[in-house]
């Protein structure tokens, strides 16, 4: 994606920027995977969650999926095994993995349903679909359908309500947001079962920061949210 090669530093630089923030999505990440699977990250970005998920968890992603070439070569000198290619073209041999993992990258793949089609047909018997984003219902996501729509955060609309390091607005202009509940639909229409769910940040998104946040059940309150299914 161009936007991402024109912006990759950025996007490490933002989470670097928000180290709490960063730990609070990094132990969602963390809460559906296993060690020792075979797990595949599409869209790994530069691969900054998969370092952490290693360093601070002892989860070990190996292979990972990013359209963004400038993306992917920060994520290769991480270790990953990286394959170019958007998500809705890339073509994954059956039955090879355990999880499959979308962090962050669900905003910004224009076929969703194409892609967990793959996935489930990618996944070994009793493996896991991840799919963890910024649900539109969200604090986060409305102040960034906002400043999209405003083309800026600096905006009288936007004064007071914006966190400190805002998402850079290229980013945040490219993301297609999508409701939690479309993301289930999606799952539960392609044979996803025992649907579970976890979400984190839970405060407003100006207070996102201030301290590491936990990770609960559900997804009706987090401005960061988990999906978990199973292929049968």
């Amino acid at each position: 994606m161009a936007v991402f090669d024109e912006h990759a530093n950025a996007y490490d630089s933002w989470f670097l920027d928000n180290q709490n923030l960063l730990a609070s999505e990094l132990k969602l990440v963390a809460h559906f995977l296993t060690k020792d699977s075979t797990t595949l990250s599409i869209g790994c970005g530069s691969g900054l969650f998969e370092m952490l998920l290693l360093k601070d968890y002892d989860l070990s992603i190996h292979y990972g999926v990013e359209p963004s070439a400038d993306m992917a070569a920060i994520a290769k000198k991480r270790g990953l095994k990286v394959d170019i290619s958007p998500a809705e073209t890339y073509e994954i041999e059956p039955d090879k993995f355990d999880i499959i993992l979308f962090n962050g990258s669900v905003s910004y793949i224009s076929d969703l349903d194409l892609c967990i089609k793959k996935a489930f047909a990618a996944l070994k018997s009793g493996g896991k679909l991840i799919l963890i984003d910024v649900p539109k219902e969200s604090g986060f996501a409305s102040l960034y359908n906002l400043a999209g729509s405003l083309d800026t955060w600096s905006h009288p609309l936007l004064e007071h309500i914006t966190p400190a390091n805002p998402y850079p607005i290229e980013l945040v202009k490219s993301a297609n947001w999508r409701t939690s509940d479309e993301k289930i639909k999606l799952m539960q229409a392609n044979g996803f079962i025992d649907l579970e769910y976890a979400q984190t940040l839970l405060t407003h998104p100006m207070y996102a920061n201030d301290k590491v946040q936990e990770v609960i059940e559900g997804y009706d309150q987090g401005d960061y949210v988990a999906i978990c299914g199973y292929k049968r």
